[in-house]
């Protein structure tokens, strides 16, 4: 037991860093391709490696419900999601997209109440709401004049579905429960969702040409795939398994400070005094909303 233990620090600690360092991988990878066509690549090709290695070890393929089920949580979480933000990054700086999804509990919060059980909106927790879209309101002051690019305008609309897109996906996994390993079900949801961001790009009239593939967007697409996905999301199920959900949860605030001081020092992206403040708030609101959340939890399993 304390082998486990120690096993999922180590493993809350590689999610908590290299999850915050893709956001990194991603903006120097759209420089050189689509970020739909990049995440669709990525997704696909890490789905590809978990799938096989499950079936390899005797694995038999989830039923046809299951299966629906997995496809709708990976469009949610992985295309609508994960390819947006992905998308985004070619508009808008990696850091400030990461403070954005930081976010994403209070999201998963909003939308609890309303898809699985109204739980009381206790006073903790309103504050927690408006401290942390009071802090994303401080970020955006120093990109005032980067609001009248349409582009820009685009990259902050994106990061924003994205957010919900994420929120719905996770409360649906928690209401349908599914019953397959998680990194089983995983590599179907990074496959599915993979294959549909492909094709939507091809669509849009973006094509993938491996000759065009330079040392960067190989580095890039190869770190996504490998340390994003495949470990990063490993370390993250078996963190999530092995402590509790508001330990396991600390990523959410380290990630974007990983995301923020590495767009700085490497990508030369804006950071100042009004940034890293706000970034603070908005992390401070979004630990108020898991405090109080948590709070709710456990007062209604001792109700029951």
């Amino acid at each position: 037991m304390k082998n486990s233990n120690t096993n999922a620090y180590i493993a809350l600690v590689m999610v908590s860093f290299f999850w915050g360092t893709t956001y990194l991988a991603s903006s120097v990878g759209v420089r050189h391709m689509h970020g739909l066509m990049l995440a669709g690549l990525r997704q696909t090709a890490a789905g590809i490696i978990l799938i096989s290695f499950f079936l390899l070890k005797g694995y038999r393929l989830p039923d046809k419900i299951v299966l629906s089920r997995l496809f709708i949580i990976g469009v949610m979480m992985l295309c609508l999601s994960n390819g947006l933000i992905t998308w985004a990054m070619q508009y808008i700086p990696s850091g400030l997209c990461a403070i954005i999804v930081a976010t994403v509990p209070i999201w998963i919060t909003i939308f609890s109440y309303f898809m699985v059980q109204r739980t009381r909106l206790s006073p903790l927790l309103i504050v927690g709401m408006l401290v942390g879209l009071l802090g994303v309101a401080g970020i955006f002051y120093n990109y005032l004049s980067s609001l009248m690019n349409p582009a820009f305008r685009l990259g902050i609309f994106l990061t924003f579905i994205a957010c919900i897109s994420w929120a719905i996906g996770s409360v649906l996994t928690a209401r349908w429960a599914l019953k397959v390993n998680f990194l089983y079900g995983a590599g179907f949801q990074m496959l599915f969702s993979g294959i549909v961001m492909l094709i939507t790009v091809s669509l849009m009239g973006y094509s993938f040409h491996l000759s065009a593939m330079n040392l960067q967007l190989w580095e890039s697409l190869l770190y996504l795939i490998f340390v994003g996905s495949i470990v990063g999301y490993s370390s993250y199920v078996f963190a999530l398994n092995n402590l509790p959900t508001s330990l396991a949860s600390v990523y959410a605030y380290i990630n974007p400070i990983v995301a923020v001081i590495l767009g700085w020092l490497i990508l030369k992206e804006q950071l100042n005094w009004t940034t890293a403040l706000s970034c603070l708030v908005t992390l401070a609101g979004v630990y108020i909303v898991n405090v109080s959340v948590n709070k709710n939890k456990r007062k209604y399993e001792h109700s029951n």
